[in-house]
């Protein structure tokens, strides 16, 4: 029976997009072909006479999704995430979706609060307020620990949204086999690759338990970080629909006129948020993936307050090491080693030119670094970077999507607090500390002495796998004894490999 229920949600959601205009929108940012668009159009026109739907002064592609409701508007904020997908236009206009929803009952909310936490409310909190904020997936509550007297902020999850958001996301996979179908030229934007995307970032917010572990971890991470605050989790209060965090009192980072009025430094600000994001993604590898003003405060102190920890980014630390080389590169202007580098991680084939690489970059860079730096961004010059590269065979990488997306936000929160905000020069010592750190004598001896720890939990197997592998090669190959001389120095690398691992770690040289 889900075949006709899928039918019925994608007539519904073209009805929609044609009575909101987005349609014709829709149809030229994933450049459908002649015959798509007759089809689509041919389809939707009897809807036409509906009338407009939603709020005329909307974006009509954001007017849509709105009007579709919960699951919709979080596929185009995790649209606004994919600029390969959509193209940076769409991506731009995504990114100011808002999932203001109406906000569920106080007694539901409650109700939610002890299936859950399995004790009536009012023993967990002696104070209760009703909903502070609501959005697609969940709302919030401000409130007070019985216990402790303690204000936590309460997230509670819509009631039904799981199963809801279930039916929406099959009609979505059943849209893109669709569309994959009849339209193969969109296989190149792997549309279900899209949805399986969407699907996991939506299961994770749907357990808020995994939410506050993303905090819990992001807590950890940034804890010594001057200026900057995560809410703590209140572990003994949070569950899978519910999640409890510490209340975050401060002025809303987008009101310039309080955060002036409460003798903030906007400048500091705006160089403080950009410098904090790299810190993260650079030295951490797991940054806020949604880092814009509706997510941050400024406490009293001046410090940056940050929650909603839905989306988080995460990089390993070779693309870390390989990205901050890159970014150092072009502060540099040192655009040889910027090509060199991809090529040595293997993000450019071997079979093109090193030095007409080098070249496309040069002509990326060099026009970026002639502005003026408050015009100077570095999300348009990982956006260029990113069309050259795809232009020398370079595959996209998700993880540096959301990078380069978040980047764009970010730059965009320091500019509304000071548009003369330098980005290079706030860039320039964080990405050149990681280079000191990550990329040279001690980064080595740091990874020496990880490998040698690994290597040392062999140790007692090492008798059992150098009799087990002689036995098998002398069995395959008992005419040929002069095989075993490969593996004898294999083994005997991986034994040296253990006898300076066991000395490191006796001795703690590191």
């Amino acid at each position: 029976m889900r075949g006709p229920h899928n039918i019925w949600r994608l007539i519904r959601t073209g009805a929609t997009l044609e009575r909101t205009g987005a349609m014709g929108v829709v149809l030229e940012a994933f450049e459908a072909p002649r015959a798509l668009r007759i089809v689509a159009r041919t389809l939707a026109w009897p809807f036409r006479w509906l009338g407009i739907k939603g709020d005329p002064n909307m974006p009509p592609v954001v007017r849509a999704l709105t009007a579709l409701g919960p699951a919709y508007i979080k596929f185009g904020q995790v649209l606004s995430t994919r600029p390969d997908v959509v193209g940076n236009e769409m991506a731009s206009q995504l990114r100011v979706l808002q999932d203001k929803l109406p906000p569920f009952s106080i007694a539901e909310a409650k109700a939610s609060v002890e299936a859950e936490l399995g004790q009536p409310t009012d023993d967990l909190f002696s104070e209760f307020s009703d909903p502070v904020a609501a959005a697609s997936i969940a709302q919030v509550h401000k409130a007070r620990l019985a216990e402790t007297g303690e204000l936590v902020a309460v997230k509670i999850l819509r009631p039904g949204i799981e199963r809801a958001f279930r039916k929406d996301v099959d009609a979505f996979y059943f849209a893109a086999s669709f569309i994959e179908f009849v339209a193969p030229f969109s296989r190149r934007l792997r549309p279900t690759e899209v949805i399986k995307h969407f699907d996991g970032v939506v299961t994770g917010e749907l357990d808020l338990r995994l939410e506050s572990a993303s905090a819990s971890e992001f807590a950890a991470n940034t804890a010594r970080d001057a200026g900057f605050q995560v809410p703590t989790v209140q572990w003994e209060f949070s569950a899978r629909r519910v999640m409890t965090m510490s209340w975050a009192e401060g002025a809303p980072m987008g009101d310039n006129t309080a955060l002036a009025v409460a003798g903030h430094d906007l400048h500091a600000l705006g160089g403080r948020v950009l410098e904090l994001f790299l810190c993260h993604a650079l030295r951490d590898g797991y940054f806020h993936g949604d880092m814009h003003q509706g997510n941050l405060k400024v406490a009293e102190n001046g410090d940056i307050i940050a929650f909603d920890f839905g989306i988080m980014g995460h990089i390993d630390e070779y693309t870390r090491r390989v990205y901050a080389e890159i970014l150092f590169g072009f502060i540099q202007r040192d655009y040889k080693r910027v090509a060199e580098v991809h090529f040595e991680a293997g993000y450019v084939p071997a079979d093109q030119d090193v030095d007409e690489f080098a070249r496309a970059l040069r002509a990326v860079g060099e026009p970026i670094f002639g502005m003026d730096a408050t015009k100077i961004s570095m999300g348009r010059l990982l956006n260029y970077l990113f069309e050259v590269t795809e232009r020398f065979g370079m595959e996209t990488r998700t993880e540096l999507i959301l990078l380069q997306r978040t980047m764009v936000v970010v730059e965009g929160v320091a500019r509304s607090l000071d548009p003369s905000v330098n980005i290079w020069a706030v860039a320039k010592p964080v990405v050149g500390d990681y280079i000191r750190d990550s990329v040279g004598h001690k980064a080595l001896a740091r990874d020496l002495w990880k490998t040698a720890r690994v290597l040392s939990r062999f140790g007692p197997r090492l008798p059992a796998l150098v009799e087990g592998a002689l036995i098998r090669q002398i069995s395959e190959e008992p005419t040929q004894p002069r095989r075993l001389w490969p593996l004898a120095i294999g083994l005997l690398c991986l034994g040296l490999a253990l006898g300076v691992g066991a000395a490191l770690v006796a001795q703690h040289v590191i």
